[in-house]
């Protein structure tokens, strides 16, 4: 005999019927944690605005700190919080009073090199606008007291395709002239992953490190 498709085929003692609301009650409570802690890691340097740290010390000034060589080493994690690369930075600035060009070169962990070229303008006191060649359009920058919040989308390559991704891009000048830079990066503001780099000024004639961790045993 076939039971109708929305009644059940007998009643349930009301201490189960009880015991199943409790447990699809549960049930929904977790999606419900979930879906907010997901909100949570995507919105969560949103939540930051420079002027927020206005009233912070030491003050940063781009077109001072870059100024001449400054080296960098960063790592890139993926949205699981998995360590996918690592690399160094050398880069070269300078500042001709209006334009503040940055010459980035990068070695990778995994033998990788590439370069980037920044030309950077001071708009006011507290704007600034940035271009590259993977940069699509322009990239926007709002400096506070020691921190500057860039926002920008990048051409990222795969291999013979790309991908438009956007960064959210923070740097906070810390005492003693290190430099740190966290930049999440998104597609459809979903979290792709988080860069890291802790920048310094280059002493006479260092050479440039290489990020050479993976390469142990070569």
């Amino acid at each position: 005999m076939l039971t109708p498709r929305h009644a059940p085929a007998k009643d349930s003692p009301p201490g189960r019927r009880r015991r199943g609301r409790w447990t699809r009650w549960l049930a929904g409570l977790a999606v419900v944690v979930v879906l907010m802690a997901a909100i949570a890691t995507m919105t969560g340097f949103d939540a930051m605005k420079p002027k927020d740290f206005a009233n912070t010390e030491p003050k940063l000034v781009l077109e001072e700190y870059f100024l001449g060589r400054t080296l960098a080493w960063g790592i890139f994690e993926d949205r699981f919080g998995s360590l996918r690369r690592q690399f160094v930075v050398d880069i070269e600035g300078t500042w001709d009073g209006e334009t503040l060009t940055l010459d980035e070169h990068f070695d990778y962990a995994d033998g990788e090199t590439d370069r980037r070229v920044w030309r950077i303008r001071r708009l006011d006191n507290h704007t600034y606008e940035g271009r590259a060649d993977d940069i699509i359009g322009t990239a926007g920058g709002q400096a506070y007291g020691n921190a500057l919040n860039w926002a920008y989308d990048l051409d990222l390559k795969m291999g013979e395709r790309s991908l438009k991704v956007h960064f959210n891009d923070w740097m906070w000048l810390q005492p003693g002239g290190v430099l740190v830079n966290r930049a999440t990066m998104s597609k459809w503001g979903i979290t792709l992953g988080t860069v890291t780099l802790f920048f310094r000024k280059a002493e006479a004639d260092e050479p440039m490190p290489r990020s050479g961790e993976s390469r142990l045993g070569q």
